[in-house]
């Protein structure tokens, strides 16, 4: 496993995340790291540990994906996330959740943070999901998920052999139209929910 908090003790964290997978990288010639993605027991109290050490602030919320096909079988998932950004980089943090057991298998027995999966983000997230399944590394999960005016295209392709981690691809759209990041909006979310005295919504 890989935690977090190791990334958060190196030297230099960019250069510790940077390192992560990086020969699989190189060698699949990927686009650089955007996301790492966080498996915790609790969202919420995840987020405030955080948030004390200085990280965030984290918009969290609870939703279900519009699409969740795992092994080629569609199933009905639901969970809790919460997001936040940190030296450039997002953080996203993941409940085991319902109806899968994705992010459970990661799930850490001590209660700490787990690096489950790198995030980059791509145009074309078919695309890259069909490059890397024809080098051999299957898509475990292809999903999308709405939240108002924007659609998050992602896969998560079976890298953890070769990889020690899960490679997902990310593809950000806002009103129909790709989009780089949609950091300003959760920053402004985070921010909002803070002053309204709330830590997560339901989406």
């Amino acid at each position: 496993m890989i935690f977090f908090q190791d990334l958060l003790d190196a030297p230099d964290f960019n250069k510790a995340v940077d390192g992560l997978a990086r020969a699989f990288r190189d060698k699949h010639n990927l686009p650089e790291i955007y996301q790492l993605g966080l498996v915790v027991p609790n969202v919420d109290t995840a987020a405030d540990e955080l948030e004390a050490r200085g990280l965030g602030p984290f918009f969290n919320a609870t939703g279900a994906p519009t699409l969740w096909l795992e092994r080629g079988q569609n199933k009905s998932m639901a969970g809790k996330l919460g997001m936040a950004y940190h030296n450039g980089f997002e953080l996203e943090l993941l409940e085991p959740g319902k109806g899968t057991n994705f992010y459970q298998q990661s799930l850490d027995p001590d209660g700490k943070i787990v690096v489950q999966h790198l995030g980059l983000l791509v145009k074309d997230v078919d695309k890259w999901a069909d490059r890397l399944s024809s080098a051999g590394f299957p898509v475990w999960v292809r999903g999308k998920l709405k939240t108002g005016p924007s659609t998050t295209d992602f896969a998560y392709m079976d890298t953890v052999e070769e990889a020690g981690v899960i490679i997902e691809f990310i593809s950000w759209r806002l009103f129909g139209r790709p989009v780089k990041s949609l950091a300003a909006i959760f920053k402004g979310a985070a921010r909002l929910l803070k002053l309204l005295g709330k830590r997560s919504i339901s989406l």
